[in-house]
């Protein structure tokens, strides 16, 4: 009798780089992003100007941003649901300043300072206090946002400096807008943090096994609090551009943009969980759901059916893996 024969499984880490490459989450991504482009070149006679793809990036660069810090912050094991509306209360207090006769310069210092502030409160109340993150930052999302209609109510701010509506609106060079260039800027600051330094290696850590993590001599609290401050910040730098580019204040700014921000990260190959994702694949997954956005926007797609894509995007991205490892 002979023996049976076995097939022997080379681990991932020990095939070649090209193999990990290819068989990557991001390797799928790409390919769906060059199915996208050419479904939407064939769509629409508009789609390939290149004015126009210039104008489909202010439909993710804001998002992406927030994106970045989001995915470091659901690696390490936490969310936060008030990214919007930490967005709503940074633009109500440029609102503010800018009535009080404030410039340029201190109008977007002070929605950067106010988006900071926000992301020092969660990151107080979840690692300070030890609090869920979810619970804290659903409260803080309906906090945020409810001060920013007690302050304006039904009214808007608007008559924002000229200056000001560069952030939003202007280029830097050629099609390639001054959003877009910070979206790129912010994508490489992120790529190397996570992939590239110690801390990001301890948020990796915390996201797999924090209790591990604490007894490896990881300051767990003070990375959760971090990572939450991050994604404050980002969140005011996102205020800047999108008030910048709508070029007035009001209280409904950004409503339901965590949603899409969630969306681009798990898109992105971000395990939900925690403890795995990439700063290339959030990348990946903000240019695709830009382009379908904007897709859908040339063939006058109601703004309804973009909401359902969403919600079924992200239902899909968390359960077709699983399906897959369960079979």
């Amino acid at each position: 009798m002979t023996a049976p024969s076995t097939m022997r499984v080379i681990p991932d880490r020990l095939q070649s780089p090209l193999t990990r490459a290819l068989r990557s989450w991001e390797a799928l991504l790409l390919v769906v992003f060059v199915l996208v482009f050419v479904i939407n070149s064939f769509a629409s006679p508009y789609f390939l100007n290149a004015w126009n793809l210039s104008d489909a990036t202010f439909n993710f660069t804001e998002k992406a941003m927030i994106a970045f810090a989001m995915a470091m912050l659901i690696i390490a094991g936490d969310i936060d649901l008030s990214v919007a509306s930490i967005i709503a209360l940074a633009s109500t207090a440029m609102g503010l300043v800018m009535a009080a006769g404030a410039d340029t310069p201190v109008i977007v210092l002070t929605g950067i300072a106010v988006g900071v502030a926000c992301g020092v409160v969660n990151g107080a109340l979840v690692a300070g206090m030890g609090l869920p993150s979810i619970v804290v930052t659903i409260g803080t999302m309906s906090l945020f946002r409810g001060i920013s209609y007690i302050v304006l109510g039904d009214q808007a701010f608007t008559s924002y400096p000229k200056d000001f509506a560069y952030f939003g609106q202007g280029y830097v060079w050629w099609v390639f807008s001054f959003e877009l260039v910070l979206f790129a800027v912010c994508a490489v600051a992120f790529w190397l943090l996570l992939h590239r330094t110690s801390f990001g290696r301890t948020v990796y850590a915390i996201g797999n096994n924090p209790t591990a993590a604490l007894f490896s001599g990881i300051r767990v609290q003070r990375v959760r609090f971090i990572l939450f401050l991050l994604t404050g910040l980002m969140s005011g730098i996102a205020a800047v551009c999108l008030t910048s580019r709508l070029g007035s204040t009001r209280p409904s700014i950004a409503t339901g943009m965590e949603l899409e921000v969630v969306t681009m990260v798990v898109l992105g190959g971000v395990n939900i969980l925690g403890g795995s994702g990439t700063i290339p694949g959030v990348v990946l997954a903000a240019f695709i759901m830009g382009l379908v956005t904007f897709g859908f926007g040339l063939l006058n797609v109601p703004g309804i059916v973009m909401s359902i894509f969403i919600g079924l995007l992200l239902i899909g991205v968390i359960a077709v893996p699983r399906l897959f490892r369960g079979k």
